[in-house]
């Protein structure tokens, strides 16, 4: 047995290792090694090197050539040589091979374990009408995960009594047959190994299988509910062409801790433990009266005010709407600093008068943010790129679009050291996606003077980034 380290499921790495079965692997690798020999000798001879196999002989059948090769193949070659089984065009693997291969070669890495009964359970509680919300794409999702055939089937045609025979009967000629629990205990979801379930969930919740948001979020609600037993959960880890996309991720626990998206309204830097940056596992040791941290997936849409409130009722236990709405108000601008004239403060509080009761389906004017999370900032730079800037105010609009706002003091000019980490802090946001507006202080010292200013910013930001907004009350 090997030791191995790496990548689980959703690119999630964790730290312990694991174990391959070696001998299990070797066997696979020389069944499809030995099938090689349809290759001609000079093919042959161009192939194995670019499989990471030891050279061949120069003498001897093809069989004994290829039987040398596979006696000098070391263990520690194994894996890769898997690898470039799976990836190489020349090769050709029966899809129980295939899906044999791919299972020794996951087995060697980390991966977020989903249990059996948390599987059924999970089956049980989603609704196989939901899942198959294309048939075709449904059918290259199973195509991709599972094996459909018998090995027969490769050569005398598809059996009328195949699993793809009764999936296209039970599944999409006659709607409501099979159950999902029915459909995994057929596909032997239940008893696959970890990696390949949990490539199959995100697979059921990926824009390819399900091209409609509000059913994607349908889907990862109903799933997330029952991995929480397993300390996972499905989180979304990007946005591309307006869907967004999840990945699989242990939460450290069974309790199906939630993801920390942002953290804000602190007006001092608040204590932040990361248990697990790559799961977004993290803790925060201040209460909400000190710190706020969103822990809602953030959609396509962004974070609206009514998308803050939401949050902020179901966080507080709150019931009565006028009175969340308020006291969220008065805890937002609690965080920003109390002096007489605060040009944030005045943003703030115009941002909210301007736009009146319309601001409800506005994007949040997020103040005194400590962080931001972004998959793709900690993968290409580390957990630390997140923490370097507090931003004084962000949007998060439709689109995936990022807005930070600044208001500058004197100091930030008039010191140099000072305006280097200004321009140098701009320059890091705008590589990590964000657009950054800045104000000088002293076009916002006064709420009178400010308002116009403030009133054709918005109205212009709004206009190009498509964002609707209402006509704005004429107070």
């Amino acid at each position: 047995m090997l030791a191995f380290s790496g990548l689980g499921v959703g690119g999630v790495c964790q730290t312990h290792a694991v174990t391959v079965d070696l001998v299990g692997l070797r066997q696979l690798v020389e069944k499809v090694v030995q099938g090689l020999g349809s290759h001609t000798h000079r093919e042959l001879d161009e192939l194995c090197p670019q499989l990471g196999l030891p050279p061949l002989p120069a003498e001897g059948s093809k069989s004994k050539r290829l039987d040398a090769c596979l006696a000098d193949l070391q263990e520690e070659s194994l894996a890769g040589v898997t690898q470039r089984l799976l990836g190489s065009d020349r090769v050709f693997l029966g899809r129980a091979d295939r899906v044999a291969l791919e299972d020794a070669l996951w087995a060697a890495r980390p991966v977020v374990e989903i249990p059996g009964r948390v599987r059924r359970d999970l089956a049980r509680s989603v609704d196989i009408l939901t899942l198959v919300y294309r048939p075709d794409r449904f059918m290259r999702l199973l195509e991709q995960w599972w094996v459909l055939e018998e090995p027969f089937e490769a050569f005398m045609g598809p059996s009328p009594n195949g699993l793809r025979a009764l999936i296209d009967q039970h599944v999409f000629r006659n709607p409501g047959d099979w159950s999902t629990e029915e459909l995994f205990e057929q596909l032997g979801a239940f008893e696959a190994g970890h990696a390949r379930f949990g490539r199959f969930l995100e697979g059921l919740v990926a824009p390819a299988t399900v091209p409609d948001v509000p059913t994607q979020d349908r889907i990862v609600e109903a799933i997330n509910a029952l991995l929480g037993q397993a300390g996972a959960r499905l989180v979304q880890t990007d946005l591309r062409d307006g869907y967004p996309y999840f990945q699989l991720v242990h939460t450290g626990s069974g309790l199906g801790r939630s993801p920390k998206n942002l953290i804000f309204a602190s007006s001092t830097k608040p204590d932040i433990r990361f248990r697990s940056a790559v799961d977004n596992d993290i803790e925060v040791l201040q209460g909400l009266d000190q710190v706020l941290y969103y822990d809602r997936p953030i959609g396509p849409e962004g974070v609206r005010w009514c998308d803050l409130q939401q949050w902020w009722q179901d966080a507080t236990g709150t019931t009565d709407v006028e009175a969340a709405k308020m006291a969220l108000y008065n805890r937002l601008l609690a965080c920003l600093p109390d002096e007489k004239d605060s040009p944030q403060v005045h943003l703030f509080r115009l941002y909210h008068h301007i736009h009146g009761p319309h601001v409800r389906h506005l994007p949040a004017l997020l103040p005194e943010v400590w962080l931001h999370w972004d998959h793709k900032t900690v993968k290409k730079r580390g957990v630390e790129a997140l923490l370097r800037h507090r931003m004084d105010f962000l949007m998060l609009l439709p689109g995936g679009r990022r807005l930070v706002l600044e208001v500058d003091g004197r100091h930030h000019y008039a010191d140099g050291k000072a305006y280097a980490d200004t321009v140098s802090g701009d320059r890091d946001l705008k590589l990590r996606g964000y657009e950054v507006f800045r104000f000088g202080s002293t076009e916002l010292s006064d709420p009178d003077r400010a308002r116009p200013l403030l009133q054709g910013f918005f109205a212009d930001l709004f206009d190009r980034y498509d964002v609707d907004i209402p006509s704005a009350p004429q107070t």
